[in-house]
């Protein structure tokens, strides 16, 4: 970061999947177009007590939709909502000088797809940071995941991506901003020790895992709660840990 640009109040890094989504694309691809639901809410038992990793999970259950990208791309855009606070939250962060950042563990395709058909603005699609898997297409049609860390359980382990984030920014001594994650599930577990807040969405995967390793959180139902909480400690109504204590 160069002496001539203005540190952030805060960095917000985001989960994609069943945070800024209302639903999880992956899951609703797997539920109706792979293997089925009562298959991958096994898997995701086995991934909580950690007999399965996410990388080895999340393959089996994209290998399981045997349909063209294409088709799962059509069907995504028609049954995934946006979360309903996101839009605002958004515009609000962008007028603050507030960083968003995505950290998915879906694939890059699908997200800007996804982007595009709810801003319906392809620039504002593009203007969003975005970290995720890729995809590789091959020429029978068929596609895969590309992982963003292969070596890693994860396949794209987000706490390697939050601290490279953190530490090219390069911010000036004392003139560190406040770091906020949000995130649902079991793909986020990697990131939840590496903000100065966490926010869990309420009744997932991810306060399971936080109330088991005795990891602080706050929950949230959707971004108008994640809205409030970064908007009390950036206009300094409260500090971290008063938030923190607002939901459990």
């Amino acid at each position: 970061m160069s002496s001539s640009t203005p540190v952030p109040p805060a960095v917000v890094f985001s989960d994609w999947d069943g945070t800024i989504t209302s639903l999880d694309s992956n899951d609703y691809l797997t539920d109706n177009l792979g293997f089925g639901r009562a298959e991958r809410e096994k898997m995701n038992e086995e991934m909580i007590s950690e007999r399965l990793n996410f990388r080895e999970a999340f393959t089996l259950m994209l290998e399981s939709v045997h349909h063209p990208f294409s088709e799962c791309i059509d069907l995504l855009k028609a049954k995934i909502p946006l979360d309903p606070g996101f839009k605002d939250f958004y515009t609000w962060c962008k007028s603050q000088g507030i960083p968003v950042i995505v950290v998915s563990s879906g694939m890059m395709p699908i997200i800007k797809a996804l982007l595009e058909n709810y801003l319906n603005d392809p620039s504002t699609a593009e203007e969003l940071e975005i970290y995720a898997n890729d995809t590789v297409f091959s020429e029978d049609g068929s596609w895969t995941i590309k992982w963003r860390h292969p070596e890693s359980g994860f396949g794209h382990d987000k706490s390697i991506t939050i601290k490279k984030y953190i530490k090219d920014a390069a911010y000036p001594e004392g003139q560190r901003p406040h770091f906020f994650y949000c995130g649902d599930g079991v793909s986020d577990l990697s990131a939840a020790r590496e903000t100065d807040l966490l926010f869990a969405k309420k009744g997932k995967d991810l306060v399971t895992y936080c109330e088991r390793e005795g990891v602080p959180y706050t929950t949230f139902e959707d971004f108008q709660d994640i809205w409030n909480g970064v908007r009390d400690v950036v206009e300094g109504k409260k500090t971290i840990e008063e938030v923190r204590q607002i939901r459990k």
